[in-house]
């Protein structure tokens, strides 16, 4: 086994011989470790589930190796001492030989590409948002209150280009500046979503997807990009578990404590967990 602790320049690698002994830790550059993985007879490669853990994987995978992610929560409680890097990846080696543990699925090169388009646009909605709120914050102190929201922005736009306002010039010229970055990001944003819903109704995937009561192109893209094989999850419950639609225990003593729910949580995202639950099979069927 490989145990590799990843990081960006340098990475730490602990191999496991057959017996269970540490064989060597040592570190390892991008240069090198794309050596051993490929010089390597196929092995097991373990790593945490984080930043470049798919690319690694998918490096390992190409090589012959059985790669195992996972959580990094899981990895945490096998630290034996002070965390360093030499430390984790030994914690990394051994909470991968342990036989209940759970791993996370390697995605491909094209599941990732999904998810840097959703979060692309929500990126870029959120900076969107953040220009429309500096503009209604910098015009509220000239007595220029708009609601808001998008649909508002047509009030704050009439009322710069309106002449017999007591705006100042500069006020007028930053806001002429505010206004064009947010018609530039309203376009990217609208092509991303076009992008988005026209590709549910070509992907079968993601056509699939749309068929759940609740679900549209964007959340059905998002459940593409991020959620594992549906094989994994024997129901509905599973999967509104994995989403973190289900209260947090605290339950010891034999005493059931159940924590609250994630904000996420609402009817419809419980309706569309229910009715993937009672549609599993069709939609793994099809």
């Amino acid at each position: 086994m490989l145990a590799i602790d990843l990081a960006k320049g340098s990475f730490q690698v602990c191999a496991i011989g057959l017996d269970g002994a540490v064989l060597y830790n040592r570190v390892l550059s991008r240069t090198r470790l794309a050596a051993l993985l490929a010089a390597q007879q196929s092995c097991i490669v373990a790593m945490e589930a984080c930043a470049t853990s798919n690319y690694w994987g998918r490096v390992a995978q190409f090589h012959g190796h059985e790669v195992r992610l996972m959580p990094a929560a899981y990895v945490k409680p096998f630290v034996k001492r002070q965390k360093n890097d030499k430390a984790d990846a030994e914690a990394i080696a051994e909470a991968a030989s342990r036989p209940t543990m759970r791993f996370v699925a390697v995605k491909s090169a094209e599941t990732q590409g999904r998810a840097v388009a959703f979060r692309t646009h929500q990126c870029l909605v959120r900076q969107r948002t953040q220009l429309i709120n500096a503009l209604r914050g910098h015009l509220a102190e000239f007595g220029l209150v708009a609601p808001q929201g998008p649909a508002s922005l047509k009030v704050l736009e009439n009322a710069l280009a309106e002449e017999t306002s007591v705006l100042p010039v500069q006020v007028r010229e930053m806001g002429a500046i505010y206004l064009d970055q947010i018609a530039r990001l309203t376009e990217v944003i609208e092509q991303l979503a076009g992008e988005l819903e026209a590709a549910s109704k070509t992907d079968a995937h993601l056509r699939r997807l749309c068929t759940i009561p609740g679900i549209g192109p964007v959340t059905a893209g998002a459940v593409a990009a991020f959620a594992p094989d549906l094989d994994t999850f024997d129901s509905g419950r599973n999967f509104a578990a994995w989403l973190g639609l289900v209260p947090r225990q605290r339950s010891t003593g034999g005493k059931t404590r159940l924590g609250s729910v994630s904000p996420f949580c609402s009817i419809d995202a419980r309706r569309s967990c229910t009715s993937f639950g009672s549609r599993r099979s069709e939609y793994l069927s099809s």
